[in-house]
């Protein structure tokens, strides 16, 4: 159990953060930064919350979850996230906060790509497989980078499609000049924009059947999409698998 002076040392050094972000004379680096160290110490304290609340993880063992779903809640499922919203606000860097064996269905989706690899990305298939029950399932989806790097070069035409459909709403999409920056955007989405965070790694089917099988899982394979379960805006140029224990 971490001690007052810890948690109000991290407080302090996140009003400090702030204050420098403010100073109109920090550099583009440094406050990019500055801002990364700030996400964290947000996490930080919304974890540490709940490990104050609940020493012995939630009290409700659920046998549907949804980790990292951010705004997409489903209905159904005990979501646990980084931040609000979410039924439990928790960093599934430090592990999954679940008891061994009592998880029927682990749903995740456009979550993975935003942890560090190996180390978060591993660590989370492992945790995975330890929650799930014997005969249960997780099911990913990232954005497919197979879908990319085999357009690659591509028209005019297929850029524009994908910057509709992937970049909007972004304040990125007036730099995306080429194909070549959609597929810097798949592998390490950098945006200054503080509503989204980077991309980390990059995945497809490949890679994610090696990462299950590796944590243990006795199959993997593609999961056919169903809108009811997934943000059906995360369909289209995105690769999905299924692993049973």
């Amino acid at each position: 159990m971490e001690t007052v002076g810890v948690s109000s040392s991290i407080d302090l050094l996140g009003e400090q953060l702030a204050t420098a972000l403010a100073d109109p004379t920090v550099g583009h680096g440094l406050a990019r930064t500055l801002r990364a160290a700030l996400r964290e110490v947000e996490v930080g304290r919304y974890h540490r919350a709940a490990q104050r609340a609940f020493p012995d993880g939630p009290d409700e063992q659920p046998a549907n979850v949804q980790i990292g779903g951010g705004s997409h809640q489903l209905d159904g499922f005990f979501n646990i996230d980084l931040v609000p919203p979410a039924d439990f606000l928790w960093d599934v860097r430090e592990g999954i906060p679940l008891r061994d064996g009592t998880v029927e269905l682990l749903f995740n989706e456009h979550f993975l790509e935003h942890i560090d690899y190996p180390r978060s990305a591993k660590g989370f298939a492992s945790e995975a497989f330890r929650v799930l029950a014997p005969g249960g399932q997780i099911i990913t989806g990232v954005p497919d980078a197979a879908h990319v790097l085999n357009r690659y070069p591509a028209a005019p035409t297929e850029t524009g499609e994908m910057v509709d459909r992937w970049y909007s709403k972004r304040t990125c999409r007036k730099d995306i000049n080429t194909f070549l920056d959609l597929v810097n955007l798949v592998f390490r989405d950098q945006d200054d924009d503080p509503n989204y965070t980077p991309h980390l790694w990059a995945y497809d089917f490949e890679k994610l059947v090696q990462l299950f099988t590796e944590a243990g899982f006795t199959t993997v394979g593609p999961w056919v999409f169903d809108a009811t379960l997934a943000n059906p805006k995360r369909e289209w140029a995105s690769v999905y698998v299924i692993a049973t224990k």
